[in-house]
């Protein structure tokens, strides 16, 4: 199996009294998830499933992509490592899947799945981690950042 984790764009900053559902890429954002998505979509299998948090900035994300998407709640800026692998099937180790969600989640996914001692871990706006399942091992593909692209 592969799981491509992508953590959305640049988004505007948190206030005290906003929406975080609602928070929108900056100029800056839309330029970063443009740049990874013409990267992935030359990557991606035509079956990758997408998957991706219900919140404005991952949308905004996922849509650079222009490939269809599922919105999931599982994949809420509150959601659990848990709920990311079930989500995705992880233990069935079938396809690939490319999650389009928030920090903590995605470091803390990666964190676990390769075996890391830190219960958390820094994964860059509009980054990209590939990694791939082979039997009991998980292997790290590739990381990607749309500032090198």
């Amino acid at each position: 199996m592969d799981l491509i984790l992508w953590r959305h764009a640049e988004a505007q900053e948190w206030t005290h009294g906003c929406d975080d559902m609602a928070r929108r890429l900056t100029s800056r954002g839309e330029k970063q998830a443009k740049r990874m998505a013409g990267w992935l979509d030359r990557q991606l299998p035509e079956n990758t499933r997408i998957l991706v948090s219900p919140t404005v900035r991952t949308e905004q994300t996922a849509n650079a992509l222009g490939r269809k998407f599922k919105i999931r709640p599982e994949l809420a800026p509150d959601s659990t490592v848990a709920q990311l692998l079930e989500l995705v099937q992880w233990s069935q180790g079938k396809g690939t899947v490319l999650v389009i969600g928030h920090q903590p989640t995605l470091g803390q996914t990666i964190a676990e799945l390769i075996g890391l001692q830190a219960s958390e871990f820094p994964v860059k706006k509009g980054a990209v981690w590939w990694l791939h399942k082979r039997q009991q091992e998980t292997l790290v593909l590739t990381v990607q950042s749309p500032d090198l692209l």
